[in-house]
């Protein structure tokens, strides 16, 4: 059996856009669709955390929400993979870090390297690696969210991830999925998605995932 690190943020993680909502159940994260739709032939190991960047420090929570820095470890807690799934950049494009599209997909071409460079490291074969442009992010209902993410200019640079994305994918040789295609941004805030749009990734991702190991 195949072994997948889904590797993301809320988003991964799987928060509700309802202010205070739950998580969403366990059967409605994209990790846990992709899982059932590969049939038994691999099996997916959830890593979201909510406010996680690809490379930059975020000190707002008690987690470590730097995806370079906590990364290295979970490699090694859950190797050996077949496949990293990397799905970030939306927390890269808040005011307070001032980050663009461009240097979000510089920090996951940074992540891609710390795959590499870990298993080489190791003397072994690297996993495949997928990088997912997450959904871009609108006008939502919920003010302090919106006010977190200053929404004018993020929603503008949250459109322009799956460009700099795929950009970043064929420069590393690396696989790319837009999940824009698949899943559309919840309004009631604006950033998560409700547990259909959630599931959807994980299914929109089933064919590109079965090509890539060979299932």
């Amino acid at each position: 059996m195949k072994t997948i690190l889904a590797y993301g943020d809320s988003l991964t993680y799987g928060a509700n856009p309802i202010p205070g909502g739950p998580r969403h159940a366990y059967e409605d994260r994209w990790p846990t669709a992709l899982e059932q739709g590969l049939g038994g032939k691999a099996r997916v190991i959830a890593e979201g955390l909510g406010g996680r960047t690809t490379v930059h420090d975020d000190w707002f929570a008690n987690a470590d929400r730097n995806g370079a820095r906590v990364l290295p470890t979970l490699l090694e807690s859950h190797s050996p993979l077949d496949l990293v799934i990397i799905m970030l950049g939306t927390n890269d494009i808040k005011p307070f870090h001032g980050r663009t599209a461009g240097e979000a997909g510089r920090g996951m071409a940074r992540l891609v390297q710390i795959i590499r460079g870990h298993y080489a490291g190791k003397l072994q074969a690297a996993p495949e690696i997928i990088l997912v442009s997450p959904p871009p992010i609108i006008k939502g209902d919920w003010a302090d969210m919106m006010d977190h993410f200053g929404p004018d200019d993020a929603i503008a640079t949250s459109v322009d991830l799956h460009r700099e994305y795929a950009k970043r994918a064929a420069e590393q040789q690396v696989h790319f999925f837009d999940a824009g295609t698949v899943a559309k941004t919840d309004p009631r805030d604006g950033i998560h998605l409700d547990p259909a749009n959630t599931r959807a990734i994980g299914t929109g991702l089933v064919p590109l995932v079965t090509k890539v190991l060979g299932l």
